[in-house]
């Protein structure tokens, strides 16, 4: 007994040590936004002696912050969107036609989760497809990336799902893709919210993609603007960490709505199950008796 509490003392204490090691930069970044220059240098966690709460309109005003919002925003609405989609429909297919065919192209896709992306090739398709500097090659290059992974989260759901909710919809005269959108898609609310939140982390953070592919900083997305912007204003840390918390506010809010759709989903399915067992055992015991 008493080891036990030990063990859970020092698994709490290595949990809250690492959670000092997350948030401590996070405070530091967010106390130096509304800093002045000098105290920003510091890199301390003290408070401000006056809150600049101007920094953020200095930011906005000269790091072209809202064009690069607005780029962000579409890029990553249409590729976590169209990913989700492509993916979810794709498993659908993988896992309710058990062949050869359908075995060999869940591996063939799953393949590009080890494939080294090549930039060269991809910027030479899309100059032949006449796509080059466009937000589409953006976006199909964010899809090809994370598809596989996507197919193979959805993949291994859908197979869990049982196939009588199938046979019940065709004898209720669904189609194919009345079934998945009305049937499937529905159960994989839990799966899906987590992909987006994984989704929409990788594509708001990428910073390689964005700056082969847009030949002009009108199509410049966040992460380009806070380089950009260090580049002009290195000794200003107040603004500079002042452009980071805005860049990083989306995709913290994201985070959390999509984490609390998935708790609660997890909670209404955790107590169907324990209902479920709770009336089985109840059962058992009434046929013994």
């Amino acid at each position: 007994m008493a080891t036990g509490r030990l063990t859970r003392y020092a698994l709490e204490l290595a949990l809250l040590v690492a959670s000092l090691a997350i948030l401590v930069p996070i405070a530091l970044m967010v106390l130096g936004s509304l800093k002045s220059p000098l105290e920003a240098q510091a890199y301390t966690l003290r408070l401000p002696s006056e809150w600049h709460w101007d920094n953020y309109a200095t930011v906005f005003q000269s790091g072209g912050m809202g064009r690069a919002f607005k780029n962000s925003v579409i890029i990553a609405f249409f590729g976590v969107c169209l990913t989700v989609l492509f993916s979810a429909m794709c498993s659908f297919t993988i896992a309710r036609r058990s062949s050869r065919y359908t075995s060999i192209l869940f591996v063939w896709i799953l393949l590009g989760m080890i494939a080294p992306f090549s930039v060269v090739p991809t910027i030479s398709l899309m100059q032949i497809l006449q796509l080059s500097g466009t937000y589409a090659s953006v976006i199909f290059i964010y899809i090809g990336i994370n598809v596989s992974y996507s197919v193979f989260i959805f993949t291994g759901f859908i197979r869990s799902v049982p196939r009588e909710l199938d046979e019940a919809a065709i004898v209720d005269g669904c189609g194919p893709y009345r079934m998945f959108f009305s049937i499937v898609l529905p159960l994989l609310k839990p799966v899906v919210a987590t992909n987006v939140i994984i989704l929409t982390m990788s594509i708001w953070n990428e910073f390689m993609i964005p700056l082969y592919f847009f030949n002009t900083s009108e199509k410049w997305t966040l992460p380009l603007t806070v380089y950009n912007f260090f580049g002009q204003y290195a000794g200003k840390w107040n603004l500079v960490f002042a452009d980071l918390v805005i860049t990083a506010t989306p995709i913290v809010i994201v985070f959390f709505d999509r984490a609390e759709v998935y708790r609660r989903r997890y909670d209404v399915g955790s107590r169907k199950r324990l209902i479920g067992r709770t009336r089985s055992r109840r059962s058992e015991g009434e046929r013994r008796d």
